[in-house]
């Protein structure tokens, strides 16, 4: 409706600015007869008036596909690699919670010069996990593990692996997402794994009033308001994306 709104009333351009682009989840048939829902507000986005939608790590890169007008997917990776420079990151590992954000998390890890490994998970149900213990040896000799994600919903994925690490030697574990949802029994599973010491999100998703105390929300205002100015001046915002500034990074 704001989008309707704007373009009713003449504006030359109208960019959408999602922080958390929720409806990227459904972005495939995985039973028959369903909706790409990913696909289908993407759509209506456009048809109700956006000429540029703006948002912040979807769920699955093929998502972005999806616009049909330009769209810029940016990260918080930089923010996260800015906020653990600070510590201290002997004897840890980074760790995907699947093939799927294998990429991602490897680029995570090359900026903090960190070893990395996914895991390999089976989905059993909306909120059942199983992960397998191939990699463990992969983990071991480590003390701390670096959990990095898109988007913790149910923590169901999270809380699983840990189990799985636990078991394997790991003292400390840290979940970081981009989209802290903590739906349902969430904040309650994550904090029956004692290891789990601290969980890092963004602000992508306003956080909760019940929020643990080890709950650490980094804002993602200046990287969206960076990338807004930059749009409007008709400026390049790749090094916004930062997929390719690793070995820039590493050289400065």
């Amino acid at each position: 409706m704001m989008l309707d709104i704007a373009r009713s009333a003449a504006a030359r351009e109208v960019h959408a600015i999602i922080p958390y682009f929720s409806y990227a989840r459904s972005d495939k048939k995985d039973a028959p007869r369903i909706s790409i829902t990913a696909r289908l507000i993407a759509d209506l986005l456009k048809t109700a008036g956006a000429t540029q939608v703006m948002t912040l790590t979807l769920h699955s890169p093929q998502a972005h596909g999806f616009f049909s007008v330009p769209a810029d997917p940016l990260t918080a990776r930089g923010i996260f690699v800015d906020y653990f420079k600070k510590r201290n990151l002997d004897k840890t590992i980074v760790v995907a919670p699947d093939m799927g954000h294998a990429k991602p998390s490897a680029r995570f890890a090359h900026s903090l010069n960190l070893p990395f490994v996914a895991a390999e998970k089976e989905r059993l149900s909306d909120t059942e996990v199983r992960v397998s213990g191939l990699f463990a040896q992969q983990v071991r000799g480590f003390r701390r593990v670096l959990i990095y994600d898109d988007e913790i919903a149910t923590a169901g994925s999270v809380v699983e692996l840990s189990r799985v690490l636990v078991e394997n030697g790991i003292e400390e574990i840290v979940a970081i997402c981009t989209h802290g949802v903590f739906t349902g029994r969430a904040f309650e599973r994550l904090a029956s794994i004692p290891q789990i010491t601290e969980l890092v999100t963004t602000d992508s998703v306003p956080p909760s009033e019940k929020r643990p105390p080890n709950l650490t929300v980094l804002s993602v205002a200046p990287l969206f308001g960076e990338a807004i100015r930059r749009n409007y001046m008709r400026q390049s915002i790749g090094d916004l994306f930062t997929y390719w500034k690793d070995d820039e990074q590493a050289d400065e």
